[in-house]
């Protein structure tokens, strides 16, 4: 943990209900458990009908965004806009970082739309001809057939080849290189996307990429930049591009990522003139998202104890696709109850077997949902209605 750097505010308990919050004499009869006399209230200019929302803190992200930037002196820093996209959270981040890392035509539109001089690198596997011969600050190269198509072009362009490097990424949560993926080339095939450069000077040899995992602390990540830094000496190029991949536990939602010694780390590991860039995106966003619905229901299913809230993985998708339980803001404790959706799927779960007590009409907010939550979520499954967004 870096205690240092400010931890993102709004987090609500039971010793500080506004006005307005859901008490026993606001909720329907017939619920399974007793009920506490605090729950968590519904925040500040919504009623339960405008429930589930996003509600997002803009003044903690601009907090936490200024803080890692202060951590990276000499570092270029790129947000990775696939965690979230939201206009109103890039608008704040653009206040803060060099540039943003895309990974589609889309992505792309969508941030030059919003900053159209704004510098970005386009990376991802399987480009189109059009996302390839766009109009960007750095393309990631990812094969030397891709390479091939965007001489073929005629383009001008500046590229960074991605390296996927055979080395330990032991502990990552995700891993996107290290061995056979599909993400990148390995040192043979840098070679040959090399050679391929040679003797043109339209596409123009600036560098490497090396998003290797995800997951991991600054000490892991050190070691990743150490062996990514050697190669890129002997290749001979001096922009480098580490990825992102800073952990972040939903386990431990106090816990964070250490900017302060990863930006030490990174500045010892700087050779003069070489050009070190990162890219974060969950590690920059995830805390200032919270996902807030209501109780529909609650249930006991041969001796298991089950709230159905609004909403459910269709919004908020991360806990099915991790396999952990979404934080949740302080609740009074009780017998262990499964959160789910309205989902007819049994992997609809937002929560297992969290130890609180939960009735009809009690408001359940999510923390950390401020990276891959909406955006990688099936919205349209059973088309339910779409959440709210707010921001404070």
């Amino acid at each position: 943990m870096t205690p240092d750097l400010p931890l993102p505010t709004g987090s609500i308990t039971d010793s500080a209900l506004p006005t307005g919050s859901i008490t026993d004499s606001a909720l329907p009869a017939g619920s399974i458990t007793d009920r506490p006399t605090a729950v968590v209230p519904v925040p500040d200019g919504l009623t339960p009908d405008d429930l589930p929302a996003y509600v997002y803190d803009l003044a903690s992200l601009d907090e936490h965004a200024a803080a890692v930037r202060a951590a990276l002196p000499g570092i270029e820093l790129y947000y990775a806009v696939k965690a979230n996209p939201d206009p109103e959270l890039l608008r704040v981040l653009a206040r803060h970082v060099d540039g943003f890392e895309v990974s589609s035509g889309g992505e792309l539109a969508h941030v030059r739309g919003l900053f159209p001089g704004a510098r970005v690198a386009l990376g991802g596997p399987g480009k189109t001809d059009a996302e390839l011969f766009g109009d960007v600050t750095r393309l990631h190269v990812e094969s030397p057939g891709e390479l091939r198509r965007l001489l073929a072009s005629g383009r001008r362009a500046d590229v960074l080849l991605r390296v996927n490097l055979d080395v330990p990424v032991a502990g990552a949560s995700l891993a996107m290189g290290g061995g056979a993926t599909p993400f990148g080339m390995d040192p043979g095939g840098i070679a040959e996307c090399v050679a391929l450069l040679s003797g043109q000077d339209a596409v123009r040899l600036r560098g490497i990429h090396a998003h290797l995992a995800s997951g991991l602390e600054a000490p892991a990540l050190l070691e990743l930049a150490a062996a990514v830094l050697e190669y890129a000496r002997e290749l001979g190029v001096t922009e480098i591009n580490l990825g992102g991949g800073m952990a972040v536990s939903y386990a431990a939602p106090d816990a964070r990522f250490d900017w302060h010694s990863y930006g030490e780390g990174l500045a010892r590991l700087r050779r003069p003139g070489e050009v070190l860039r990162i890219e974060p995106g969950r590690a920059l966003t995830v805390y200032c998202g919270r996902y807030v619905t209501r109780v529909i229901d609650v249930k006991r299913v041969h001796g298991e104890l089950f709230a159905v809230v609004a909403g459910g993985t269709h919004h908020l998708r991360t806990p099915a696709t991790k396999g952990h339980s979404q934080p949740l803001a302080a609740l009074p404790p009780g017998e262990p109850v499964t959160i789910v959706g309205q989902l007819c799927t049994p992997k609809d779960v937002l929560a297992h077997r969290v130890p609180v007590r939960l009735a009809a009409g009690d408001i359940v907010e999510f923390t950390m949902a401020g990276a891959y939550a909406w955006n990688i979520s099936h919205h349209d499954f059973l088309m339910h209605p779409k959440p709210g967004f707010h921001y404070g």
